[in-house]
């Protein structure tokens, strides 16, 4: 894979990206967010999952509206998680504590089939074979990515489809 000055890949790549609220209207925030990575440059969103319903874990707050979408792009994954960060600010994220309730978050699932460890950003996510609310949306747009025994790891947590 080459990289230009700009930030992009030659070839596209197909990204997942799990979006998340629990402030103000959070459905309205992921529909929001939805359309917003739609208009990046080198961005095509081709798929959302469902929306779903969570309580938070680890964490306080009301419930939280969750999603996945599938990407393709031809930006590096660094810049795409600085394009989803800018989206997080536009749309009045803030990092009082850790897990902190939160108007948007957007988390870079996984880039491909690329594994990165770097200070900013770890692909495939850390976490997210240990949620249902990254799972279950992600196993309805792009079940290859997801196992049977991982979906059966998290099926005592509670989420519930809402559209």
């Amino acid at each position: 894979m080459s990289v230009n000055s700009r930030g992009t890949v030659r070839d596209p790549v197909i990204a997942y990206i799990a979006l998340g609220a629990n402030l103000g209207d959070p459905v309205a925030a992921l529909l929001q967010a939805m359309d917003d990575m739609a208009a990046l440059s080198h961005i095509t969103l081709t798929q959302r999952s469902s929306l779903y319903r969570t309580a938070p874990i680890e964490s306080s707050g009301p419930d939280y509206v969750n999603a996945v979408v599938e990407i393709q792009t031809a930006l590096t994954a660094p810049v795409l998680l600085v394009q989803l960060q800018q989206l997080e600010q536009q749309a009045g994220r803030e990092r009082p504590f850790y897990h902190a309730p939160r108007t948007l978050d957007l988390d870079l699932l996984l880039y491909g089939s690329a594994t990165i460890d770097s200070p900013n950003l770890v692909v495939p996510h850390p976490r997210m074979h240990a949620r249902a609310f990254v799972l279950r949306p992600l196993t309805e747009i792009a079940p290859h990515c997801v196992t049977v025994n991982q979906l059966r790891a998290v099926q005592g947590q509670t989420i519930s489809r809402l559209v």
